[in-house]
């Protein structure tokens, strides 16, 4: 049922559960992952803006910073013995949700597996819940991964 699977990952301990949530349906289903990390704008943390821009070595450290990401995901998805890829999404002004879900249509993916930090009050206003967010604008069923905990 579930033979494409895409999962989203940003290094953390949820996006981990999640990344190993999907290798296992792909293990169990024969199936397949794709990993993808998207570099989200900076804007309502630091100030700038699309026009203005980012430092180089801003851009260098968020890039070097994904490519780790998506390289540790991919060693977890070889030991574990299951077929995977990854794709790093960098388009500027793209919310995390949109990038994931194009990625989703793009690559005909069963199934989108997230995590979620479990964020509420303050802190879900500031950072926002990007599994909600994947899952409103998803074109394909999403599993969300919860955090072991609330984060606070």
């Amino acid at each position: 049922m579930f033979r494409r699977i895409l999962v989203a990952v940003d290094g953390s301990d949820t996006a981990n559960k999640a990344l190993a949530a999907a290798i296992h349906l792909a293990k169990e289903m024969k199936g397949r992952v794709r990993v993808v990390h998207a570099i989200e704008e900076l804007t309502y943390l630091v100030g700038f803006d699309q026009y203005g821009g980012y430092s180089g070595d801003l851009i260098k450290i968020m890039h070097d910073t994904a490519s780790e990401i998506l390289e540790g995901a991919m060693a977890v998805a070889r030991a574990a013995g299951v077929e995977a890829d990854c794709m790093l999404y960098d388009t500027p002004g793209q919310r995390l949700a949109d990038a994931v879900s194009d990625a989703a249509l793009r690559w005909d993916a069963d199934l989108i597996v997230v995590g979620t930090h479990g964020r509420h009050g303050i802190g879900r206003i500031l950072m926002g819940s990007g599994a909600e967010q994947i899952t409103r604008l998803a074109p394909v069923p999403v599993l969300v991964v919860r955090a072991d905990a609330p984060s606070q």
